[in-house]
């Protein structure tokens, strides 16, 4: 008899999963709240890392599909300070796959739900509840009140995850404030925000805050407001004006991507988990991705949903007579690569809003490379 595999979340590492399995034979249901592939938008770009998301794309049998939708030109970076002097500047080699080139989540997420069957992800199924059955599996009942049931169930539904609490409970904390803009077409509305922001990505850092852009590859631009948190209510954050006034003393040409946003300021709190957050296994679930590890968004976490999606994938179907024992080694593998990883996130996002974050940001990012060790 099948192992019935129930992924709730259609995520990237959701859908990452789904997709590892179906090349091994294995198939699995994904359960999404959305609506629909296209009820929301899916936020900016991302850096697919190689030894992490790139490799579960490789895994996945994506990589040229991949290669063909990402802009390694994206991966530009470039730092100035409040009065627009440049602090750092990365241009990576023109057309090189070999860094960590910029994709669009849009098209990511396009990339894995059309390598999958018809049929694996159900849309508009909001998990509320997962009840242990007394013989093994879990009953699973979805905000409509349509039920479902199955053998193994993989929480892979973010920051809110319902699945989680069968674990852990483990309590979040908030760690900064992000207020999100968009300016639409900027090579033809705003080409001289187009310049600044160039290719890639841009941060401003200034005192306790970082106003940063990043280019798509639609032309529109994705602007971000990080600040400390919560320092004010998120209200306080819906206006331009109330955005303009904390960057009082800033260059113009600056705070320029705030006056041009198309879009009405939208703010959110970001949480983290605590370091270190383990759990005792548990039969018959699990948890990836945001689920298993929510850590500060500093690059790390779409590319480590993935990699979590590659190794769960991978040791299920190593060993299916046995899934409880894939799921013990995942998750024993998965707490001790994250730990650094979460610790360094955490370094970085403190960095980044600290009064001197223009100092450190920029010895973090022209400390020179470690000399190689001899075995």
């Amino acid at each position: 008899m099948r192992t019935r595999i129930a992924i709730a979340g259609g995520g990237l590492g959701g859908l990452t999963l789904a997709r590892i399995l179906h090349r091994h034979g294995i198939d699995a249901v994904v359960y999404d709240r959305e609506a629909s592939r296209s009820a929301r938008p899916q936020g900016g770009a991302l850096d697919l890392h190689p030894e992490s998301g790139q490799l579960a794309l490789a895994e996945a049998g994506l990589a040229d599909r991949f290669q063909s939708e990402a802009r390694p030109e994206g991966e530009e970076h470039r730092i100035l300070d409040p009065t627009g002097r440049t602090l750092v500047h990365h241009v990576p080699q023109p057309g090189s796959f070999s860094g960590r080139p910029e994709i669009d989540r849009s098209a990511l997420r396009d990339l894995l739900l059309d390598s999958l069957p018809n049929g694996t992800v159900r849309w508009g199924h909001r998990l509320v509840a997962a009840t242990a059955c007394p013989d093994g599996g879990w009953d699973l009942t979805f905000h409509d009140g349509h039920r479902a049931s199955c053998d193994i169930l993989i929480g892979a539904d973010g920051a809110r995850s319902v699945v989680r609490p069968l674990l852990t409970d483990v309590a979040l904390s908030y760690v900064a404030t992000l207020v999100e803009l968009s300016v639409e077409d900027a090579d033809r509305r705003r080409p001289d925000l187009a310049e600044l922001v160039g290719p890639g990505n841009l941060w401003c850092v200034g005192a306790n805050q970082i106003l940063a852009a990043q280019r798509l590859g639609d032309g529109s631009l994705r602007v971000g407001i990080s600040l400390r948190a919560p320092e004010q209510p998120l209200d306080t954050y819906r206006s331009k004006r109330a955005l303009l006034d904390l960057f009082a003393g800033w260059t113009p040409r600056l705070t320029a991507l705030i006056a041009a946003a198309d879009s009405p300021p939208t703010p959110r709190l970001i949480e983290a988990m605590p370091l270190g957050t383990r759990w005792a296994n548990r039969p018959d679930v699990t948890l990836i991705g945001d689920a298993a590890h929510l850590m500060p968004p500093v690059g790390e976490g779409a590319n480590q949903a993935m990699l979590d999606a590659a190794e769960l994938a991978g040791r299920l179907a190593a060993d299916p007579a046995d899934p409880n024992a894939a799921i013990r080694g995942y998750e024993e593998s998965m707490f001790t690569r994250i730990h650094p990883i979460a610790e360094m996130s955490a370094r970085v996002q403190a960095m980044m809003l600290s009064p001197t974050a223009a100092d450190d940001i920029v010895r973090f990012f022209t400390r020179p490379a470690e000399p190689a060790r001899a075995d």
